[in-house]
């Protein structure tokens, strides 16, 4: 009796928490559900060259997920799997991703899901939307970004940023170790939040401590990216509701992003006039009263056109040192362009330089920012190479394997080939469904051009005076789970100026 009533309190406090303690079950439930099913992937393939190599973990066997992908995607057929216990189609086809991105644009959205997983962080931007949303903000950006104001502005912002930051910090840790990665995250980061918000957080003055902002938008920016790499999105959205871990952090960051977000757009409408400023936030600002949804807008470019970028010059810098040749013949198509005493000083030097865009693209096929990327299917249909997908499968396109597949580069595929862009000595651009790295169809990269003029620009700026020579000469990438392609370890080089370069 005396031991019944010891157990009153107890169970008064479960009754009256009943709810409470279902969804701790419930979350707990579901979180060791999806530890358990991680490695019993089924994957979906009628060549059994795939099913075999389901037998073992593809970390055993390969340096990163994307690899091991890659590989099953070579080894089908049709160049299309499913793995059935994602509900995810994933293809390397490019009759299915000119279908999925142009054919039937309508049928395969981006989709609630993904909206759902990054909505916190990019609320309604153009990267996070479908249908009209989309519409307009495709519209008011191409009416911006092809204005010769604002490209010209651009290409102020990146060369200043070049000229009096990234070649002194780059000149004052010569012959030492240097992570180029990160210089790259800070010399992008601070170029477009002046570009977007007019906005100078100096990330790249290493005797800083990175801003706030940056720290916040990085953590947003993984944590985010880390809802979709979970087996049931009921994993995220209990720990959300519970204001646990992960989702607690996620939310403190997006917290500080939305508060300095707030105040750059209560300062720029203090000021008088401005509409007559550069940046793209003023621009938007003339067509769009909404403070939340200005602020949606802004963050989606901030995110394009960081990280990709980022992404962009460190595998670059990772293949250049491993290929002086390649250098050497920037080198001496920039001083043959350009004059060997004279600096880069206008879009149309650019376009004359045919192998470094080459060396650009051919970079970004085996190294894409963006490895996949997943839409979902509307309504039931049939790709082209004649695979089903159900209404509410998520269909993934895969670039990173499209650059290792014999049938569409040939066998040198896995060499670092510039000349494989060049026709008589000048770029000559592929079909953008066998080449997605910029997606394709309707929902093309806005900002290619400008990001194009920024990758070269720097690689052209750092080339003519320095020489890369990579710590680890022999370690291949590995990559962090992210929303862009990031190396894990960094980008170690040592730094040396070249002593008789030429400007």
């Amino acid at each position: 009796m005396e031991l019944a009533a010891s157990f009153q309190p107890l169970c008064a406090f479960f009754s009256s928490h009943l709810f409470f303690s279902t969804i701790i079950f419930f979350a707990f439930s579901i979180l060791f559900l999806s530890h358990s099913l991680v490695p019993r992937l089924n994957v979906f393939c009628s060549c059994e060259i795939c099913q075999s190599y389901l037998t073992s973990s593809w970390s055993k066997n390969f340096p990163n997920l994307c690899d091991w992908f890659a590989h099953l995607l070579q080894n089908s057929p049709t160049n299309t799997i499913h793995i059935h216990v994602l509900g995810n189609t994933i293809t390397a086809n490019p009759e299915n991703i000119e279908y999925m991105l142009k054919t039937k644009f309508d049928n395969f959205p981006k989709g609630k899901t993904f909206s759902m997983i990054l909505g916190d962080f990019l609320g309604r931007g153009i990267f996070n939307v479908d249908g009209e949303l989309w519409r307009f903000q495709k519209k008011m950006a191409n009416l911006e970004l092809n204005k010769c104001s604002v490209r010209s502005f651009a290409f102020e912002i990146v060369n200043y940023e070049i000229q009096h930051r990234l070649i002194p910090l780059m000149l004052s840790k010569q012959d030492s170790v240097l992570d180029l990665q990160d210089v790259f995250r800070r010399f992008s980061f601070d170029s477009i939040c002046r570009f977007s918000f007019g906005l100078d957080p100096k990330c790249l003055e290493l005797s800083l401590p990175m801003s706030e902002f940056a720290d916040s938008f990085d953590l947003a920016s993984k944590l985010s990216a880390e809802r979709a790499m979970t087996v049931s999105p009921l994993v995220w959205k209990i720990k959300r509701m519970l204001n646990l871990g992960s989702e607690k952090r996620l939310k403190k960051a997006i917290r500080m992003i939305n508060l300095l977000a707030k105040e750059v757009i209560r300062q720029k409408r203090k000021k008088i006039g401005f509409s007559a400023q550069k940046d793209l936030l003023s621009q938007f600002m003339t067509t769009v009263n909404d403070d939340t949804y200005l602020r949606d807008i802004v963050i989606s470019f901030l995110l394009a056109g960081r990280d990709t970028v980022a992404s962009a010059l460190t595998s670059f810098f990772w293949l250049l040192a491993r290929h002086p040749e390649v250098e050497s013949a920037i080198r001496h198509e920039a001083d043959k362009v350009i004059g060997p005493e004279k600096e880069l000083t206008s879009f149309e030097q650019l376009r004359q330089l045919h192998y470094l865009q080459a060396a650009t693209y051919e970079s970004m096929r085996l190294y894409p920012p963006i490895q996949f990327d997943s839409k979902f299917c509307v309504n039931d249909d049939v790709l082209p190479d004649g695979t089903p997908v159900k209404s509410g499968t998520r269909v993934t396109y895969h670039p990173y394997a499209m650059g290792r597949l014999e049938e569409i580069w040939g066998p040198d595929c896995f060499e670092f080939k510039p000349e494989r862009w060049l026709r008589d000595g000048h770029f000559h651009p592929e079909n953008p469904f066998k080449y997605p790295v910029f997606q394709a169809g309707l929902r093309v990269c806005l900002g290619k051009e400008m990001a194009m003029v920024e990758v070269k620009s720097v690689a052209l700026s750092l080339l003519r005076r320095f020489q890369m020579e990579l710590v680890s000469p022999s370690q291949t990438p590995k990559f962090s789970p992210g929303l862009t392609a990031t190396f894990r370890c960094g980008l170690p080089v040592l730094v040396h100026q070249i002593k008789h370069h030429r400007i």
